[in-house]
């Protein structure tokens, strides 16, 4: 067994882009929002990327399982914010659309595996 599987898993290289999505968006922000909205947005979008490598290392699909969902979580967080920003104007409809369309592949990614765990 690869004892750090998760390097080569296409959902975790999409979550490390969507991450890098959200730092250069962050970047963009006005100063009086990078730390509050900014901080929120970065810390949920590398959430993902940190609890789809954790469940990877847990020795039963139940605790990979609980850690996906994390991710799930996560997901949802980060789309939430950006759906914020975007409705305050502080980003585009297209920054939007792109990260909206990215996490939504994570999602899918992640489902598949959590299906494929409950049929194990």
């Amino acid at each position: 067994m690869n004892k750090f599987r998760f390097l080569g898993w296409p959902v975790y290289e999409e979550s490390k882009s969507v991450f890098a999505d959200i730092l250069r968006m962050v970047k963009g922000l006005p100063q009086e929002y990078k730390f509050d909205l900014g901080n929120q947005v970065t810390r949920a979008a590398l959430s993902i990327i940190l609890n789809i490598a954790e469940g990877s290392g847990k020795d039963s699909d139940k605790d990979m399982n609980r850690f996906f969902n994390i991710s799930m979580g996560s997901i949802y967080e980060t789309l939430a914010a950006i759906d914020v920003l975007k409705d305050n104007k502080l980003i585009t409809q297209g920054q939007f659309d792109d990260i909206h369309r990215k996490l939504e592949s994570v999602a899918n990614q992640l489902g598949g595996f959590k299906k494929k765990l409950k049929k194990s």
